[in-house]
């Protein structure tokens, strides 16, 4: 399960990449509970918009990203994204602590953090193919995740106390200082221990080298359809927990962080086990859809807010499992000279989503009810399983029958 970490420069870079991780999701719970709590009142729309501009550019710029992360030194180019990155938190958090922020200067921020994300996330999830062999590329990826989710299990309950005792600005600052870890870490690899792969050809088209490359896969295609679904109006959750939270339960900021803390265990056991696993498939992607999917279904039936717990962390292990999976199967099946553009595509449509499904995820609570917004989550999740389903059925000839009284599953 933690083969990948026999390697020092992959052990070093997770060391940091906790650290960071933590950070980042304190700073995540701050800035929803800043927006929906103290410069709106309880406006769910407003956390969506937030959402939409940090992830929209994942969209604006997804030629661009793709290309980065094939033609340049990833290792340079993570210094200066994470550096723009701590920067921005340091930012807010002034603004914050000294009680000047505003909405506009929030929307601001999440704008242009989301503009260094789409050139970081790319390379830094590529990047871990430099850390490690081919062969311990899944395993490596899935501890990745595992790290972000242990950040998403710490960070949100750290947060959610730091809000109650010394205000949000604080959980920004801390933010901010996190990312000298992810810094020093980059500093202390080995570089001659990297296993850095020939860099791409700049060649005529190679901007739009990855649509092309995907387009004429069938596999990709679909597990990319899937991931859209799954990522626009699925994941959600800091419209979900929050709203939930706030206008059903009527909890606190501690409340709030434990319960996303509470899906983050989910997440962490997900990202465990995807470890363990030598390679994913597409019958995986599909129950793991349709998991979410009822998972999201009894939560928007909770009655009280440990029961919505509860389903949280089961949701949280469906979530990570399709997410960690989609993420080793596409770099699996890709050649290693297009891997950053379609890891990019990958992105693009897990993160990039978002300013689709959040503002209408955001309206649908505000109109409704926080409880039909986990509906279309719900929807979205079993959509997606059939859109796999449908993939195997038209080119692994899936075929389900009942025989002598026994279901029995059948494919090529």
């Amino acid at each position: 399960m933690f083969r990948s970490l026999r390697g020092y420069n992959y052990r070093v870079w997770s060391a940091g990449a906790l650290v960071s991780n933590v950070g980042t999701w304190m700073q995540r719970i701050g800035q929803d509970w800043l927006v929906l709590t103290q410069l709106t009142h309880h406006a769910a729309s407003a956390v969506g918009v937030v959402m939409a501009l940090q992830f929209g550019p994942q969209i604006l710029f997804l030629p661009l990203t793709g290309y980065a992360a094939d033609h340049l030194n990833r290792r340079k180019l993570l210094f200066a994204t994470q550096g723009l990155m701590g920067l921005l938190a340091l930012g807010l958090g002034l603004l914050t602590v000294t009680g000047v922020v505003k909405l506009w200067q929030v929307y601001a921020f999440a704008l242009a953090l989301g503009c260094v994300t789409a050139f970081d996330a790319p390379a830094r999830q590529t990047f871990i193919s430099e850390l490690v062999t081919e062969d311990d590329l899944a395993n490596a990826v899935a501890l990745n995740s595992t790290s972000f989710n242990a950040g998403r299990m710490i960070g949100p309950a750290v947060a959610g106390l730091l809000i109650a005792a010394v205000g949000t600005g604080w959980v920004f600052v801390l933010n901010a200082a996190s990312f000298v870890a992810v810094l020093c870490s980059l500093s202390l690899l080995r570089r001659e221990a990297l296993h850095v792969k020939d860099w791409a050809q700049r060649t005529r088209g190679s901007l739009t080298g990855g649509f092309r490359y995907v387009w004429h896969r069938p596999d990709l295609r679909a597990v990319l359809l899937m991931l859209f679904l799954f990522g626009t109006f699925g994941l959600n959750f800091p419209i979900f927990i929050s709203t939930m939270s706030v206008k059903v339960f009527h909890a606190g900021a501690s409340r709030y962080g434990l319960l996303t803390s509470s899906m983050a265990v989910g997440t962490v056991i997900g990202a465990l086990l995807a470890a363990r696993r030598a390679r994913p498939s597409v019958p995986l992607l599909i129950a793991a859809a349709a998991l979410f999917g009822t998972g999201l279904l009894l939560a928007a039936l909770s009655p009280n807010d440990w029961l919505f717990a509860v389903m949280l962390v089961a949701i949280g292990v469906a979530a990570q499992t399709f997410t960690t999976s989609t993420n080793s199967l596409v770099q699996l099946a890709t050649e290693p000279a297009m891997r950053g553009r379609v890891v990019a595509i990958l992105l693009a449509i897990a993160l990039g989503g978002t300013p689709l499904g959040a503002p209408i995820v955001g309206w649908v609570a505000d109109t409704f009810g926080p409880r039909w917004s986990l509906g279309v989550g719900a929807a979205a999740g079993l959509a997606a399983a059939l859109v796999g389903t449908r993939y195997l059925v038209k080119h692994h000839a899936l075929r389900v029958r009942i025989d002598a009284g026994r279901l029995r599953v059948s494919m090529r």
